[in-house]
């Protein structure tokens, strides 16, 4: 990508040729070109095209810049697009020099131009609609070579919350009407309901049944300034908070039953065992060993029972770690996009502060008298200046709507969302791993194939008898 910038020059033609020629800006003279005329001699050059023509406007020569991203492009390859720059725009009939400057951290080309042809002695016009035209061209260029290009600027800017709810397909009233019903779909009970969407990277509020509770339950998209209502004339009467309870409670009566879990005892005979891992008995110690091996087989046989007595069946504990993982699985996925929107939104707060900062620059420069001595002076903060106009722009800032507190609180929001998904991300996968240290044990002890489910439990329950 590369943009661009002119202006007349009415005075000091020599003194201007003379910085963009500087040999240490240009790797000593190496990246300068001309036609029409030399660097030492080129003002003179100029004043002789200009004493051929009859028009009495006071610019001697016109000074444009094309300024390159940093990293995007070689400077022998920004040089060679700045002299075909040049050869489009004046077509072979003003003389012109090309300097490639590579002194500062963007690389980019400086081209004056006679503003009296050698043909016909007319003056160049520099106005609007030549300067768009310039840069079309500079952006076919860039397409040309392969390098990226600002989107098209005719239309107005828009909003930061615009830009952001235009990055999805669809609207965000039916993002959240699908999250939710897909939600219901996997969720057992309100709570595991609440639990995914907040995995999904939603805001709640209202969502509790107490007195004190708001009427309704509200939800914040990531990218949604505002709580949406879940309310018949706003969702539509299947989002309340009392209807998802009632369809999430309505499905379960549909599936099968769970097993009932052992009764808890008034008094525990011993202690959770579930998070310890069985005992390989296989080892030789135990076979010479019978009073080792029999202690062994009773700590294996607690183990199991108290995986097996705090889930009421393998098939229910199977079912918890599939939830697990779709919690985890959806906590993850809202995750990794509120980082790209956080990297985004970085980008978005550095540009606009770099704007901010050289915006300053950029008016005294418009009101110079003399705006290429001031350019030679203040070249770093003007090309930053445009440089973050531009990128702005390309992440559809409008520059009339500007409030860098406002990305800032925006950035804090994301950030502080993103440590709550972390928090149910790993939750979830302390849980899982838990779940499966269980299973794990129950399939070793029982050595589990498909299909023995109901053996098994009745095996579990036998041995249970002997704790």
């Amino acid at each position: 990508m590369a943009i661009t910038k002119i202006h007349a020059i009415q005075a000091t033609v020599n003194k201007a040729v003379d910085y963009i020629c500087n040999p240490s800006k240009t790797d000593e003279s190496i990246l300068i070109s001309s036609f029409g005329c030399s660097p030492e001699t080129a003002a003179f050059d100029f004043k002789f095209a200009l004493s051929k023509t009859n028009q009495a406007d006071p610019n001697k020569a016109f000074h444009l810049i094309q300024a390159f991203m940093p990293g995007e492009v070689s400077y022998k390859e920004a040089h060679q697009i700045g002299i075909e720059l040049a050869d489009k725009l004046l077509e072979g009939k003003y003389s012109y020099i090309v300097a490639t400057h590579i002194d500062k951290g963007h690389v980019h080309n400086h081209i004056i131009f006679c503003a009296a042809d050698n043909i016909n002695h007319e003056k160049y016009h520099d106005c609007k609609k030549t300067y768009y035209h310039i840069r079309h061209m500079n952006d076919e260029l860039c397409s040309e070579h392969q390098l990226s290009v600002l989107p098209p600027t005719d239309q107005r800017g828009k909003t930061y919350k615009e830009w952001l709810s235009n990055k999805s397909n669809s609207s965000w009233k039916t993002r959240l009407k699908n999250d939710i019903d897909e939600a219901i779909q996997t969720a057992d009970t309100y709570e595991d309901f609440l639990d995914l969407i907040r995995a999904k990277g939603y805001e709640i509020k209202g969502e509790t049944f107490d007195a004190k509770s708001l009427k309704y339950i509200s939800f914040r998209p990531l990218d949604c300034a505002h709580f949406i209502r879940g309310r018949a004339n706003s969702l539509g009467s299947e989002y309340t908070k009392e209807r998802i309870k009632e369809r999430i409670e309505a499905k379960a009566l549909i599936q099968p039953k769970k097993r009932i879990p052992f009764p808890t005892r008034k008094k525990q005979l011993v202690k959770d065992f579930s998070s310890q891992k069985l005992i390989d008995t296989s080892e030789e110690k135990f076979e010479q060993n019978l009073g080792l091996k029999a202690w062994a087989d009773i700590q294996n046989l607690k183990i199991a029972a108290s995986s097996y007595s705090e889930t009421g069946s393998i098939a229910e504990l199977e079912k918890q770690i599939e939830s697990k993982s779709v919690l985890a699985k959806t906590a993850r996925n809202s995750l990794v996009e509120t980082e790209r929107q956080l990297k985004d939104l970085g980008q978005i707060l550095k540009y606009a502060e770099q704007y901010q900062s050289n915006h300053i620059y950029h008016i005294r420069y418009q009101k110079s008298k003399d705006p290429d001595a001031y350019l030679r002076h203040h070249e770093t903060e003007l090309l930053l200046h445009d440089g973050a106009e531009n990128m702005l722009k390309r992440f559809g800032i409008s520059l009339k709507h500007f409030d860098i507190d406002k990305f800032r609180n925006d950035y804090n929001a994301l950030y502080a969302k993103k440590e709550a998904l972390q928090k149910t991300y790993k939750s979830a996968e302390k849980d899982i791993q838990a779940l499966n240290r269980k299973l794990d044990n129950l399939n070793q002890y029982l050595d589990r194939t498909p299909g023995q489910e109901q053996t098994l439990n009745r095996k579990l329950e036998k041995d249970s008898t002997m704790l």
